[in-house]
């Protein structure tokens, strides 16, 4: 480590980079490190918070995504400080767009370069299905993770909510894919929009996942009208049947027994 470069309490991320960064709260239960090449996004999510978070309007956001200013100059700079701090953690593409949305998004490519160069790992969560093979070449086995957000198995059900993200089947088919390379894969099961929808996505794709992390909806009705408590404990009962790893959020953790094991950085490799 360097004299100008100074690591943050949280042992993992470095002081006066924003680009790289540690995220807090709910983000932090998804990665240790993150980045956000793009404002906006085109997948017209309709649960989607992220607006409301950048103070940009939803037909702003989903008119579609664009690179935020002069980022690969200010990841590369944030990059070589991680470098020089001899920290080599693992980065996650993105809380504030799809990394493979569906206009131009050969910046994640330079993105996800620039990451491995500098000796981070790497992880992208998205809708954006079979998109994301192109970047497949780049992904290491003992390094990275690839996530996609399921959130029904049902076209029409995904069509409703995820207007414009890839289909269920086409996720799925693109997790086997990253699966089958060797690549640890996870599948966020948040937001939760409907419980029976959820447990049939573990049923159907626990063999070519490795990790399930698990969450609720906010800020929608079913968030008052759901039985929270029963959705956990059935889930619960039903990863632990089929031997599957994963994580319970905090919004769900008040509902599990006592004394059980919920890792928040679980073992990456299988």
């Amino acid at each position: 480590m360097t004299a100008h470069v100074t690591i943050n309490p949280d042992g993992v991320s470095v002081a006066g980079c924003s680009i790289i960064y540690a995220p807090r709260g709910q983000a932090g239960e998804y990665s240790p490190l993150a980045t956000n090449p793009y404002r906006g996004c085109g997948h017209g999510c309709a649960y989607c918070y992220v607006p409301d978070v950048l103070k940009m309007t939803r037909k702003e956001f989903d008119a579609g995504a664009v690179p935020r200013p002069d980022f690969l100059d200010k990841l590369r700079k944030d990059a070589a400080k991680y470098k020089a701090a001899r920290l080599t953690g693992q980065v996650m593409l993105s809380f504030t767009t799809d990394p493979y949305h569906a206009g131009d998004n050969a910046l994640t490519r330079s993105t996800l370069e620039v990451l491995i160069e500098h000796g981070l790992g790497i992880c992208t969560l998205t809708k954006g299905g079979t998109r994301s093979l192109r970047d497949l070449d780049l992904f290491r086995p003992k390094r990275d993770a690839f996530a996609s957000t399921l959130t029904s198995l049902d076209d029409r059900f995904s069509k409703k909510w995820e207007r414009n993200a890839a289909l269920p089947e086409e996720r799925l088919s693109t997790l086997k894919r990253f699966h089958d390379k060797g690549i640890f894969t996870w599948v966020s099961l948040e937001p939760t929009l409907d419980v029976e929808s959820s447990l049939a996505i573990v049923k159907k794709t626990h063999r070519f996942v490795d990790l399930f992390k698990v969450g609720r909806v906010n800020y929608l009705p079913m968030t008052k009208t759901t039985d929270w408590e029963d959705y956990t404990l059935r889930m619960i009962e039903l990863l632990n049947k089929l031997g599957a790893a994963h994580y319970i959020k905090k919004d769900l953790q008040q509902f599990l027994p006592d004394g059980y094991p919920n890792l928040l950085r679980v073992p990456q490799h299988h």
